[in-house]
């Protein structure tokens, strides 16, 4: 069995209530249930911190033993070098992942720290980003 961890940065605990508009009217802890159910083949494990420093220490802390991370590190994405260091210091895989389609937001969230170090980025795609990413490891 594949063992899988997603780790969201700042603001995603407030999914549910922050701009539905843009992220949707469901909180991550349902949307996670709801992933529990559906990958039922994966030891799925779930992660938030709005804390860059917590979210560093989670990915050194399951960075070699587990087979894939799934990363939206929201607002650290397009701030955090010591976040993008800290993906390509690693060996376990990590996927990008973005709610929003980040390049029709605002000019900053062009950029991304993690993308170099990342397997792959998913954005734009709703909640539904991340079963993408978890299908991407299922392969």
């Amino acid at each position: 069995m594949k063992k899988l961890i997603i780790i969201n940065g700042p603001n995603l605990n407030l999914l549910g209530k922050r701009e539905p508009d843009v992220y949707g009217d469901m909180s991550f802890e349902d949307y996670f249930s709801k992933l529990q159910m559906t990958f039922k083949e994966v030891q799925l494990a779930y992660f938030q911190s709005n804390i860059e420093g917590e979210l560093i220490d989670k990915l050194q802390e399951v960075g070699f033993s587990y087979d894939g991370i799934i990363l939206n590190a929201a607002a650290y994405t397009h701030t955090s070098v010591g976040l993008g260091d800290a993906v390509k210091a690693i060996s376990t895989p990590v996927v990008e992942v973005h709610i929003s389609n980040t390049f029709k937001r605002e000019d900053f969230r062009h950029i991304s720290h993690i993308s170099a170090g990342a397997k792959g980025v998913i954005l734009g795609f709703g909640l539904a980003s991340y079963d993408l990413a978890i299908h991407s490891f299922l392969k």
